[in-house]
């Protein structure tokens, strides 16, 4: 006979608790006693009905634990365990609301308070929409007038963007899973720039696919933007806290996520206008300064008056002066080519002398000492020359 010691069976019962999934995700409903609030900030009570009751605790930050006081009614959700310490059978509470309010809307404030804490809502991760984009995709049921009014306001604002739609279900049982489908498929398109999810209004109950943790997180995990516009302005589900974007209905989504062509035609005429004014403002300067410029440089220009007339005499007197240089050059050519004339041999000639030359060497014969008998020489006269020999 196997004997266990007391801290092996509270630990085979903690256990045994733990693994059961129905005591690990557990709403109850009672009435609040004993309440105890130490300066832990951890809060105990006890929640009990007519014939029995259960210990509680729950660690600080609880949601709705501000809210508790005791004998009131409420209905709480937890995780049931053993505190093997004492041995006592527990709860572990992290939300307790009033009694009336409806479960679907605790199951919405606990998984709403869980995702909060892991950073599913934090502003600074989401992203901003494109300005321009070229494909939209659309996550909704292809019947029905939602896709209907998303494709019309697209058409009127950008017609430019392209229509893509990812079908589903938006309603029953199943639609959690067919929403996250859709969406994984308009990501593995690859050329999707912003995703719109949507559809028309409805009760909690028919909204419900939109606060399904799965449809929550392939939002959180979209590659893309994504734009909520499901249900109307007053519905709040956990896909518009965890979109990039919220809007109050699908076709307010529609117009979020493409710009107004007629706005933007608007713009770029403005921007026209604005651009001629600016470059006549700037023309208009530029003439002032030059004028300016123009201004000062005849108020310091040099007076040439006075060297312009100087410049004219000198050029008169360079012309007077030039005239006699060459009057007195003329002359002097003249008298030069009057002696040359006097000094050249054809001139001698042309009075009936004649040049002697050796024959052999050209050298000019100006003695008989300079030939023999028999030398052979040449006689140049006037018109012509001649042989001859001394005799």
């Amino acid at each position: 006979m196997a004997v266990y010691t007391v801290t092996q069976v509270a630990s085979y019962v903690k256990e045994s608790l733990d693994r059961d999934a129905l005591l690990a995700d557990l709403w109850v409903r009672g009435e609040v006693s004993n309440l105890s609030r130490p300066s832990s900030g951890n809060i105990y009570f006890t929640i009990k009905d007519a014939q029995s009751q259960l210990r509680c605790v729950m660690f600080r930050p609880g949601r709705g634990a501000d809210l508790l006081s005791g004998g009131d009614a409420v209905i709480l959700h937890g995780r049931l365990s053993l505190y093997p310490v004492r041995g006592d059978l527990q709860i572990y509470a992290d939300m307790v609301q009033p009694e009336g309010t409806g479960l679907l809307h605790l199951e919405f404030e606990r998984l709403k308070a869980r995702l909060e804490d892991d950073g599913l809502f934090e502003p600074t991760r989401k992203r901003p929409l494109p300005i321009f984009p070229q494909k939209v995709g659309v996550v909704t049921s292809p019947s029905g007038a939602v896709f209907h009014d998303i494709c019309t306001v697209i058409e009127r604002r950008y017609p430019l963007a392209e229509v893509v739609l990812s079908p589903t279900i938006v309603q029953g049982a199943t639609a959690a899973g067919e929403i996250v489908l859709a969406l994984q498929a308009l990501n593995d398109l690859g050329d999707i720039d912003v995703i719109i999810v949507a559809r028309g209004g409805g009760s909690l109950e028919e909204l419900w696919p939109f606060n399904e943790e799965a449809v929550a997180r392939a939002i959180y995990g979209s590659r893309i933007p994504v734009i909520s516009g499901v249900g109307h302005e007053t519905d709040t589900t956990i896909a518009d806290l965890v979109a990039d974007c919220r809007a109050a209905t699908p076709s307010a989504a529609a117009e979020l996520a493409v710009p107004d062509a007629l706005r933007l035609q608007a713009q770029v005429v403005g921007f026209q206008r604005n651009a001629i004014n600016s470059m006549r403002t700037l023309t208009f300067q530029h003439q002032q300064e030059i004028a300016g410029l123009e201004q000062r440089l005849r108020s310091r220009a040099p007076q040439i008056d006075a060297w312009q007339q100087r410049v004219d005499e000198m050029i008169q007197a360079m012309g007077r002066g030039l005239s006699s240089a060459v009057v007195l050059a003329v002359e002097r050519f003249n008298g030069l080519e009057g002696r040359l004339n006097a000094l050249n041999p054809q001139a001698v000639m042309e009075r009936g002398y004649a040049l002697v030359q050796r024959s052999d060497d050209g050298t000019l014969v100006a003695s008989v000492g300079q030939v023999q008998r028999n030398d052979e020489v040449t006689v140049t006269v006037r018109d012509g020359r001649f042989g001859a020999r001394v005799v």
